[in-house]
């Protein structure tokens, strides 16, 4: 079941909020971030676009669930997510528009995507007009969510980058109207998800260190990862160190997505990635806060920003 906060946030608060194509995206993203930002007292607001209904099923006792056939995978990811952020301590998740507005669209050029009723073709402007609301009821400081490919080409991730950036634009704009009477509100900083590739290579080079002792049949590449860039675009990682294990419990309740295993994870194709708990991120919107003198990049989404974030 959603969860959905009163009002927004104090002013003064950190205010923080995600946009996502399906459940687990977030937690696989972004969940030592969130589980970080929720500790420390920031309001995290994660807005998911669909049930995620065309997933595969790793499990096989829940393999009926499965969109070819009882189709009720949607319904069970639901509960998934409500676990996932209790693990994080994220209290206001949503999706855009109430569940099921937007059904998964699958992965792209299969038949699923002609659904009248999927992400993929949903209208832009509706879309992001839902999104708006949310913006203008929370009024967060900082957006994320992914590059204009979604990080990896599904037409879902794709969609919710350009409702994610639409939707931006049309909450602070003055002349639209989202039916609700609230003020327009400017968003002062937008990343992007990302992994840079150092970072992923050496995460790689652990788990074939492991050997025999890998805890699933094969090793991932970084052409299996989404969003990897080359080091000098990224310009955030934000430490969550601190909530591996919330992050790892929040990927154990995505349990028909997910395999976990110690520091690695899998997904339906069952090859190992490494999950760390540092997370990255591209500013493509908005002035950069204090970057670390070591890296160039900055630890907090909300550096910079005036009245709640660290030094500019």
């Amino acid at each position: 079941m959603t969860t959905h906060a009163p009002g927004p946030a104090p002013d003064g608060a950190r205010r923080l909020l995600l946009v996502h194509a399906h459940p687990d995206d977030e937690t696989i993203g972004n969940g030592a971030t969130m589980a970080r930002y929720a500790a420390e007292g920031a309001h995290v607001t994660l807005v998911t676009c669909t049930l995620g209904e065309e997933g595969e099923v790793i499990p096989p006792e829940l393999a009926h669930l499965a969109a070819g056939r009882d189709d009720t995978l949607g319904d069970h990811r639901i509960g998934e997510l409500a676990a996932a952020m209790r693990e994080l301590g994220v209290t206001d998740h949503r999706f855009l528009g109430g569940p099921g507005r937007y059904r998964d669209s699958g992965m792209m050029g299969v038949p699923s995507n002609e659904r009248p009723d999927c992400f993929w073709q949903a209208d832009l402007d509706e879309a992001a007009g839902r999104l708006a609301a949310v913006i203008r009821e929370v009024r967060p400081q900082v957006l994320v969510t992914y590059d204009a490919d979604g990080g990896y080409g599904h037409p879902d991730h794709i969609q919710a980058h350009r409702v994610a950036m639409r939707g931006h634009r049309l909450a602070a704009d003055p002349d639209f109207r989202t039916g609700d009477g609230r003020e327009p509100h400017r968003i002062d900083k937008v990343y992007w998800n990302c992994m840079p590739r150092s970072v992923l290579e050496a995460g790689f080079e652990a788990l074939r260190a492991a050997g025999k002792d890998s805890p699933f049949p094969g090793v991932a590449g970084p052409d299996d990862v989404p969003g990897v860039v080359e080091d000098a675009e990224v310009t955030a990682a934000v430490d969550g160190s601190a909530y591996r294990e919330r992050k790892a419990a929040a990927m154990r309740a995505h349990a028909t997505q997910i395999a976990v295993d110690g520091p690695f994870f899998a997904l339906s194709n069952h090859l190992g990635q490494p999950m760390p708990a540092v997370e990255y991120y591209r500013l493509v919107e908005g002035a950069p806060g204090k970057a670390d003198p070591e890296t160039g990049w900055e630890s907090d989404l909300f550096a910079g920003v005036p009245g709640v974030g660290g030094p500019a």
